[in-house]
C-alpha cells in the first residue's frame, strides 16, 4: 500500500476521536460513503442532516445540508482529497468542489478505520485545523461532545445494518 497523500502524523492543530466500534470496517465504510445513511447518523441529535451528496473520489463534491432544532440550516460543502475504499476518506473544506477555494477553510477531516479482525474497528477521526485559533473554535463549539455523539450513532446504525443483513 503506497502512503497515503494526507499523513496521519499528529499535528499541532489536530482534534482527535479515537474509540473502537463494535463492527466491521467495510460497514462502518458504508455509513460514511452511502448518502441515505449518511443522513441517518451523521451529526449529533437533535441536529440531522437531511441531503447528503457525495462523490466519492480525489477532488469529489462533498455537501451535508444540516437543520438544527430551531430551524437552523448549515450548509456543509468540501472536497475530497483521497479515498481508500474501506479504511480512509480525506476531505476539506479548503475547496467547495472543482478546486474552487472555499471563502474561509476550516479544517480538513482524516477519517481512518482499521479492521481489528474480530468484528470491531478502531475508528480514528482528525479535524486538523489551518490554525490555533479555529482548533480552540472548534473546541469551544464542542468538537468532544458532538463528535462523539455521531460516533455513538454510526455505531447504533452499523450494528442495525449488520443485524439486519
Amino acid at each position: 500500500m503506497s502512503d497515503p497523500v494526507v499523513p496521519e502524523t499528529p499535528h499541532q492543530h489536530d482534534l482527535v476521536l479515537e474509540r473502537t466500534i463494535a463492527a466491521p470496517a467495510d460497514v462502518l465504510y458504508r455509513c460514511y460513503t452511502e448518502p441515505e445513511l449518511v443522513c441517518q447518523w451523521f451529526c449529533p441529535h437533535p441536529w440531522k442532516v437531511t441531503e447528503a451528496s457525495l462523490d466519492l473520489r480525489p477532488g469529489g463534491t462533498s455537501y451535508h445540508r444540516m437543520e438544527g432544532p430551531d430551524g437552523e440550516v448549515n450548509h456543509v460543502r468540501g472536497q475530497y482529497v483521497e479515498i481508500v475504499p474501506g479504511k480512509r476518506i480525506v476531505g476539506t473544506d479548503a475547496f467547495i468542489g472543482n478546486w474552487v477555494p472555499s471563502e474561509k477553510p476550516f479544517m480538513t477531516s482524516i477519517i481512518t478505520f482499521r479492521d481489528m479482525g474480530d468484528g470491531t474497528t478502531l475508528y480514528r477521526a482528525v479535524a486538523r485545523h489551518w490554525n490555533a485559533e479555529d482548533k480552540t473554535l472548534h473546541e469551544e463549539m464542542g468538537f468532544d461532545e458532538g463528535w462523539g455523539k455521531a460516533a455513538d450513532q454510526l455505531e447504533e446504525l452499523a450494528q442495525n445494518l449488520l443485524a439486519n443483513a
